[in-house]
Formats: C-alpha cells, sequence, structure tokens
C-alpha cells in the first residue's frame, strides 16, 4: 500500500562534519516509524532551490526536513516560500542561530521528532536590498570580524576568538548612520547595527531582548561609539546588552538605513561585501516552522 504521507528530507552534505549517515539512518527510523514516504535532496551548491521546488511541485510533501546550518535551512525555505509546507529544522551546521532561537533540543532525535510532529510557528523573514534575512543581519564590526573568519584558515571557536581580537584591535573610526523608520529619522554614529528578527547570534549572544519571530516587526539595534572592550564583551556573550545611552533600538516593519561611507555587511552569518544603504522591510509569516 502507498504511504499516505509525503516529506522532504534536505541534506547539506558538507554542513558540520560527518553525521551524515547518522541523519540518513535516524531520518529512514523515523519515516518507517510514522508511515511517511521520504524524498530524500543531497544539495550541491548548484541549482539547488530549482531542484528542491521541482521535487515540491511532484510530490507535494506536507512537511520537508533541513538538515544544515542557517543557510542550507534558509535556500531550502526561500525555495518553497510561497507554499505552506511545514519545516522541520534539523541544525546540522557550523552556523545554528535559528535553532539557539527556536529553542530547538541539542539531540538529533528530538529534533527530528519535532519535525516530524512538531506544531508550526508562522515566522517573518525579513528583506534587505532584497536579501531575505531569517534570523541576524549587521553592519559594522560583526559583520566585519565574520568576513575576517571567513578568509582565515583556522576554524572553530579559536579561530573565530582569534578574529575577534584582530577585528577589534584594528577597528577604523566609527561610521554615520541615518535611520528613518516610523516617521522618525534617527542620527548618530555607530559601531554597529543589527536587523533582527529574532533575539540571539549563534554564540548565544542576546543582541535583541525584545525580538519576536512572528510579530510582524524587526528590530534595528543601534550599538553606537562604544569603546572597544564593551564591544567584545557583547560580542563574546560575556556581558549582556543593556539599553543605556550608548544602546538604542527601534522597532518597525520598514526602515531606510544609510551610512556615510560603505560598511561591511553580513545577512544570517553570511558576509555580503559592504554597503551604505540597507532598504529594509518585513515579509509577515512567510515560513512554517515545526516548533518544540
Amino acid at each position: 500500500m502507498a504511504s499516505h504521507k509525503k516529506m522532504l528530507m534536505v541534506i547539506n552534505p558538507i554542513s558540520g562534519g560527518g553525521a551524515k549517515d547518522e541523519l540518513q539512518k535516524l531520518s529512514k527510523e523515523f519515516a518507517d516509524k510514522y508511515d511517511v514516504e521520504l524524498i530524500n535532496y543531497e544539495t550541491t551548491g548548484d541549482d539547488d532551490q530549482k531542484a528542491i521546488r521541482k521535487l515540491y511541485d511532484e510530490h507535494k510533501p506536507e512537511r520537508m526536513l533541513v538538515a544544515g546550518g542557517d543557510g542550507t535551512i534558509k535556500m531550502a525555505a526561500e525555495a518553497l516560500e510561497d507554499t505552506d509546507v511545514i519545516i522541520g529544522v534539523i541544525p546540522a551546521g557550523s552556523a545554528n542561530g535559528l535553532s539557539v532561537d527556536l529553542n530547538l533540543p541539542k539531540g538529533l532525535e528530538e529534533n527530528f521528532e519535532i519535525g516530524f510532529n512538531g506544531k508550526p510557528m508562522a515566522m517573518d523573514m525579513v528583506c534587505i536590498n532584497g536579501r531575505r534575512s531569517l534570523h541576524l543581519s549587521d553592519i559594522g564590526v560583526n559583520a566585519e570580524l565574520i568576513k575576517n573568519y571567513e578568509n582565515s584558515s583556522m576554524r572553530g571557536k579559536l579561530g573565530y576568538a582569534i578574529q575577534a581580537f584582530n577585528t577589534l584591535k584594528d577597528l577604523e573610526e566609527p561610521f554615520h548612520v541615518t535611520i528613518t523608520a516610523n516617521g522618525k529619522t534617527v542620527e548618530t554614529e555607530a559601531r554597529m547595527v543589527v536587523v533582527a528578527n529574532t533575539q540571539r547570534y549563534g554564540t548565544g549572544v542576546t543582541i535583541n531582548p525584545m525580538g519576536k519571530m512572528d510579530d510582524g516587526k524587526f528590530e534595528l539595534v543601534i550599538l553606537k561609539n562604544m569603546d572597544v572592550l564593551t564591544i567584545g564583551k557583547i560580542l563574546s556573550g560575556n556581558m549582556p546588552l543593556e539599553t543605556n545611552e550608548d544602546v538604542e533600538i527601534i522597532s518597525t516593519n520598514q526602515a531606510l538605513v544609510t551610512t556615510n561611507f560603505p560598511v561591511c555587511f553580513q545577512v544570517d552569518g553570511e558576509f555580503c561585501g559592504e554597503e551604505d544603504r540597507l532598504d529594509i522591510k518585513i515579509m509577515p509569516q512567510q515560513l512554517r516552522v515545526a516548533m518544540p
């Protein structure tokens, strides 16, 4: 008898090392247990979105499990963003900021359970200069750190720490930023402006205490002209972000951010060059994500 339920399983084979066999074994066990027909797809980095879309159109699965980091999840989500497929996040990459924000458990089995059976939450996405952002993007010092980390040969926490030190050591002057949102304009010197749909970076740092991913708003978190040590402490999670005169948070559904010279820019942990203008708007309830 043909199985009644279908699910698509997208695996990024390069993400996070050698857990791929484990992923396939578990996905098969869960599919057998819940009588689900599983359609497997491994990303190649070449036209993946088209291939995922084709599989969706062919099989019309109810859910799509995505095993990879934030980049893989976003890519797969974009491929099916106008469908009502439910996405199950299986954190298996180097950057798993989204899973931290969704409060997903650490273990693979628990995440498969949620992916197969979790209730969906309709999650917003943010559009920045036409790029989609799931959780946190920023301009300034953190994006510079990501650029330096991507260009360095050393991976892992230590590699990150070394680049953080180098980035802060060579910090240029702050930039001047003009932000128009909610009918008001703010001008200030800044070290970093975060466009936050959620609360926490993958490192666990809470940068946006007000963040909710399904409220139809995003926050702009402006870290003004702080000293290097303070920024280092915030980015490493050794100091909570306190709203004081050095930090301003604006909650809105649309904004324009311009800077006096091009500044490093990153989206969900991926360096995207330098920008001096960010056109930002919320895309409400774009994704349905399975929740614990």
